[in-house]
């Protein structure tokens, strides 16, 4: 016989359940739940309902003494969180003009974290992954990626997705091999280094179950759309999940990302209405990243647009030590919303469950029955105290699978 458990009661719960994973949403379709319980065995839920209701039929309850709000725990479908060294120069030139590709074919930008991440010990490494990592939870999300990419070799790669795959914490962490992020200076030829990825690298990643996802930065500083194709390609082929950095500074890459059907297209800073058009008759999910905007001092994704047109949009982090060095996906996810003019519901299913979409999950990211029981509280009485305090305001407890 299963073990339950009931929580609750929520002042107010928003289960964002039964919403569609396309498209606008306004924010009569939250389904409030006023006074709420969720019952809970093995993990995941098994119903939802007004708190008095429930309490009768369950033994152990974890009892909620304050007023708060809840919410599914949230997902963040793009981070960089394993690196070694800092950027600070990196920001300190963007604030004074440079741009990021002059930084970049300068030596500095990614390959000032590859020289860096290459050279530091795993043990370090783990060791502040690992604070990054509680940090993101105690901000309320219980799934969030990993992508390598500042290794590119074989050694570094591994190194990286290792880290990940052997820390120590409670939230959900998904690997993502970022081989393909730019080609290393050992290299003269992208194509040549692609290939050498293909046969040295992915059948090592694949073999040690370290990931089952490949990206790739597809820009012309980058691997231009031709060149990134026959890799996506032919890591497809090998049984990997794609997903891919899409139109951050030029366009074409979220429409290979649809060609290919890829999970998500991440970035879209730059995307024109073909791209538009692309995503909106696929199910690729569309991943704004506004912390790269904020990073870079670029336009945010236009994620109006998306919506408008009928796209699945999810908002994640970009969490890494140049572009997008805030990590804060609540804060991110706020800002977006106000200068895009999305609803909060909107702001609040590109957390959830449109993010565990791009990371091709169905398990989580609403509170309704057979979920996993990813939950987050925060310490009010109304949901629209959230976005208004723009990050400010911080859960006031998080359950993994209900613990």
């Amino acid at each position: 016989m299963k073990k339950k458990k009931l929580i609750g009661p929520f002042r107010q719960l928003l289960p964002l359940s039964d919403i569609s994973e396309k498209g606008p949403i306004s924010d009569d379709q939250l389904g409030i739940v006023e006074n709420a319980g969720i019952g809970v065995a093995d993990g995941h839920i098994v119903e939802v309902d007004h708190f008095e209701k429930m309490a009768s039929s369950y033994n152990e309850i974890d009892e909620i003494t304050e007023e708060v709000i809840g919410l599914p725990g949230f997902v963040d479908s793009h981070t960089h969180m394993v690196w070694g060294g800092s950027r600070a120069r990196d920001y300190s030139l963007r604030m004074r003009g440079e741009t990021y590709e002059k930084i970049l074919e300068e030596g500095g930008g990614i390959f000032d974290s590859v020289e860096k991440t290459r050279v530091e010990s795993k043990e370090n490494l783990i060791a502040d992954f690992q604070k990054r990592a509680a940090r993101h939870l105690s901000s309320g999300v219980t799934t969030f990626e990993v992508k390598s990419g500042y290794g590119l070799d074989k050694e570094g790669e591994i190194k990286m997705l290792e880290v990940a795959k052997e820390s120590d914490i409670r939230a959900d962490i998904i690997t993502t091999c970022l081989a393909a992020h730019v080609c290393p200076k050992e290299f003269s030829d992208k194509a040549e280094y692609l290939n050498y990825v293909l046969e040295e690298i992915l059948p090592e990643v694949k073999k040690r179950g370290l990931a089952s996802r490949v990206d790739a930065f597809i820009e012309p500083s980058a691997f231009p759309v031709d060149v990134a194709r026959d890799y996506l390609s032919r890591a497809k082929s090998m049984g990997f999940h794609l997903t891919v950095h899409a139109d951050q500074f030029t366009t074409g890459g979220s429409e290979l990302a649809v060609e290919l059907g890829a999970q998500s297209a991440d970035h879209l800073e730059a995307t024109d209405e073909n791209g538009v058009k692309a995503l909106a008759e696929s199910n690729t999910v569309a991943v704004a990243l506004p912390g790269a905007s904020l990073g870079l001092g670029m336009q945010f994704t236009p994620a109006r647009k998306l919506l408008d047109a009928g796209v699945s949009l999810a908002i994640a982090t970009d969490w890494n030590p140049g572009s997008a060095p805030m990590g804060d996906l609540l804060t991110q996810a706020a800002l977006l919303g106000i200068y895009e003019k999305l609803s909060t519901a909107e702001v609040f299913a590109g957390i959830t469950f449109r993010g565990a979409k791009a990371l091709g999950f169905s398990d989580r990211g609403s509170l309704k029955n057979g979920m996993i029981a990813d939950i987050v509280t925060f310490p009010t009485a109304d949901f629209r105290e959230i976005l208004y305090q723009q990050g400010m305001m911080k859960p006031n407890r998080v359950w993994k699978g209900g613990l």
